[in-house]
């Protein structure tokens, strides 16, 4: 039995959460529907323009969504993560902490600034990010703690880490003492845009050996090049150990080995897509690190993640109980 049932890695990142109108986006020069990486002075420049409408803030980053969710159904998930000696900082180690996710309590802090994450949600669900890394951008190979991968069932990569050198580097690292150790590797291609810009480094990791590989409808054409979505999933479930593809409202389609499953979506009333494809991540981890199999890791997911973009923010926030859990993993 090993301690963890997931090791995450990814970028250390105060959400900040605004509602916002979408002439909002042209007037500032935002790019609507994606994640795009700016400076710490086009950041202080946007909250300004936002004037403090601030809805909710919470320590984020997509792999810690995913740990977080995890957590909230009964899992064990550590993050590696990289946070400042700053006010933000000690804000997002209480709050990981609080939502039931180990780390380590230094988070290897240095002098700095904590990435912070700008979330604008539309009336129509979607959600734009921008992003500034701050020091979180200087997470390596130094921070990859391998004495805790050895002792978890998977360690779980989150695409957008490897947009900055160092992350890159640290990824592919874990994913080496992972495979050393009998761990086994999940990645997520993370957001379209990361996948355009960085599908050198993205194929590297596949190539490498991934069990289980977590992306959208988007992503997966944009990484396999192919022009449908059923040419996309062909092409990837014969590349990895497993696959989820996710379909938004649809569900997801998935394999592990040779059988392929749908999971159908649960209708809800959607108003924030944010940390949607987190969540299904979290909670399909659970599932698989408790035995079930690929159909039904996918019902939990699909029944998490709608519960998920039925509210505003990225997190599935309460913990699920013993019976709801049973309920979605029986259900065919």
């Amino acid at each position: 039995m090993r301690q963890y049932d997931v090791y995450g890695l990814g970028n250390a990142l105060v959400d900040i959460q605004f509602r916002v109108d979408p002439s909002f986006f042209e007037a500032m020069e935002i790019d609507k529907g994606v994640m795009t990486l700016i400076d710490g002075d086009r950041q202080r420049a946007l909250i300004d323009a936002l004037g403090g409408k601030e809805m909710a803030r919470s320590s984020g980053g997509s792999a810690a969504n995913t740990m977080i969710a995890l957590a909230n159904c009964g899992g064990q998930g550590y993050y590696g993560c990289k946070v400042a000696e700053d006010t933000d900082g000690e804000f997002y180690l209480r709050d990981l902490s609080a939502a039931g996710v180990a780390c380590n309590p230094s988070s290897h802090r240095e002098q700095g600034v904590t990435g912070k994450c700008l979330v604008m949600i539309t009336e129509d669900a979607d959600r734009t990010m921008n992003t500034f890394l701050g020091i979180t951008s200087t997470f390596g190979v130094a921070q990859v703690e391998d004495a805790v991968i050895a002792d978890s069932q998977y360690i779980y990569i989150e695409g957008y880490l490897i947009a900055a050198d160092d992350g890159f580097e640290a990824a592919q690292a874990a994913q080496k003492v992972a495979q050393a150790h009998g761990t086994k590797v999940a990645l997520t291609l993370s957001d379209p845009s990361i996948v355009a810009a960085f599908k050198d480094r993205m194929t590297a990791l596949v190539d490498a050996g991934v069990d289980m590989l977590f992306c959208n409808e988007d992503e997966g054409r944009i990484f396999t090049g192919a022009e449908t979505t059923e040419e996309a999933f062909g092409a990837l479930r014969h590349r990895v150990g497993g696959l989820a593809l996710t379909y938004g409202a649809d569900g997801a389609r998935v394999c592990d080995g040779g059988d392929v499953f749908h999971a159908p979506g649960f209708v809800v009333d959607a108003v924030d897509t944010n940390g949607a494809g987190d969540s299904f991540a979290g909670a399909y981890l659970f599932a698989v690190t408790r035995g079930y199999d690929a159909a039904q890791a996918a019902r939990l997911a699909t029944y998490v993640s709608s519960r998920v973009v039925a509210k505003y923010g990225p997190r599935f926030e309460r913990k699920l109980n013993g019976a709801e859990i049973n309920r979605m993993l029986k259900m065919r």
